[in-house]
């Protein structure tokens, strides 16, 4: 597809519009079908683990599929290359409404991942682009905090959908909305990459640039951060549906609500961050959300320990949870993406890859490990939270102290 080379991407509303719904595009595929996963389960005739394997599944496409579109984009640009991921996407979505058994649905929701990966690692690395390592976390801020619109009201309206008419509603849905996304790409996303290097798909020289930025103190410390605490949150994104509504006998509705207000906490942190950073600079904005971040999910493992299995010991915790995810993501890609303008999206990517492979990991663990308790969740939860935090304090705040 012609990628425009003579036209440059300039920053407007419509653009960051249009940005916000592609990097929605990931959080949408699996928080709208979240309350349709026991329905779902009981249709195709499978277990919690073989239903959760299609959220973990999902992630793992959308880990593999990250370490190519930064190098390719890098390469040719990044709107041939967001076109190309959202006809893939498009595509495979048809194949979920259709399935008929879990077989295929896993196999329908890999290949939907290789294509909704384009939107969140292309779309942050086009913030980079036109706005540069100084405004690019107050965009990424107010982004992310228009994209919580997701995981807020996804549940919801994916809840009524399930029980008006079925799970494969959700489906539907999404074929809908990126037929309309590809549709807006198409007219409004010019290209803006301006610093495109020929060399960037070569083999030696993607090992090379991810060795590069590995051996970067700063980038490892704030990729660790950003991707186990993303972890924490799959891990409640995965858990969820089968606690609150088998555990707590909550409804595919309630549900929906119940998970809105616990990502209502996301909302308020990312829009706090892009407020407080014309005053604070990332690095103390990141360092807010681990130190909220982790005390939630302590908060959330020790009500669970002590046996106290109420809805209330798992929304007030999570809320402080989601809240510290809100400061922590975009900063730490801000961070991450700064100091590498002519290999933005090889840096993306492997911030994004590695956020994905965590999430998996942390997901597969929670699927497996469910039982009629909250444990296994707040101790995933708890985890991901603390290796945040420790990334933190053994590699981006020494960084921090040098600069």
């Amino acid at each position: 597809m012609p990628s425009k080379p003579d036209v440059q991407a300039v920053p407007g509303l419509g653009i960051a519009i249009l940005l916000t719904t592609l990097v929605a595009l990931g959080p949408l595929s699996t928080d709208f079908y979240l309350p349709s996963l026991p329905a779902m389960t009981a249709a195709l005739g499978t277990d919690v683990a073989g239903t959760q394997l299609t959220l973990s599944i999902f992630l793992g496409g959308f880990a593999v599929g990250q370490l190519f579109y930064g190098p390719l984009s890098d390469r040719f640009g990044r709107r041939p290359l967001m076109l190309a991921g959202l006809i893939i996407f498009l595509a495979a979505s048809i194949a979920c409404a259709l399935a008929p058994n879990i077989e295929t649905l896993i196999a329908a929701r890999f290949v939907q991942a290789i294509g909704a990966c384009a939107g969140p690692v292309l779309g942050r690395t086009v913030v980079r682009d036109l706005y540069g390592p100084k405004d690019s976390a107050r965009m990424l801020s107010y982004i992310s905090a228009a994209m919580a619109l997701a995981p807020l009201l996804g549940p919801v309206f994916g809840g009524w959908l399930s029980v008006a008419f079925s799970w494969r509603a959700t489906f539907v849905f999404l074929i809908i909305y990126s037929a309309l996304q590809t549709a807006a790409t198409w007219q409004l996303l010019a290209e803006s990459n301006r610093h495109p290097d020929p060399t960037a798909i070569q083999p030696r020289r993607i090992l090379a640039n991810y060795a590069t930025l590995l051996r970067d103190t700063t980038y490892r410390g704030v990729l660790l951060c950003n991707g186990l605490a993303y972890a924490g949150m799959f891990a409640f994104i995965s858990g969820a549906p089968f606690v609150f509504i088998n555990l707590f006998g909550f409804s595919p509705q309630t549900m929906g609500l119940a998970f809105g207000l616990m990502v209502s906490g996301f909302i308020t942190g990312t829009m706090s961050s892009g407020r407080l950073a014309s005053r604070h600079g990332p690095d103390v904005i990141l360092t807010a959300g681990v130190v909220v971040g982790s005390a939630g999910g302590v908060v959330m493992l020790a009500l669970a320990l002590t046996g106290w299995q109420h809805p209330a010991a798992i929304m007030v915790p999570m809320w402080l949870v989601t809240c510290g995810i809100g400061f922590i993501m975009p900063n730490a890609t801000a961070i991450a993406l700064a100091p590498w303008p002519t290999m933005a999206g090889a840096a993306a990517s492997l911030m994004g890859f590695s956020q994905m492979a965590l999430a998996a990991a942390f997901g597969i663990f929670v699927g497996h490990s469910f039982t009629d308790s909250t444990v296994p969740m707040a101790a995933a939860i708890s985890a991901g939270m603390g290796g945040s935090l420790l990334s933190y304090l053994l590699w981006v705040r020494p960084a921090s102290r040098r600069a």
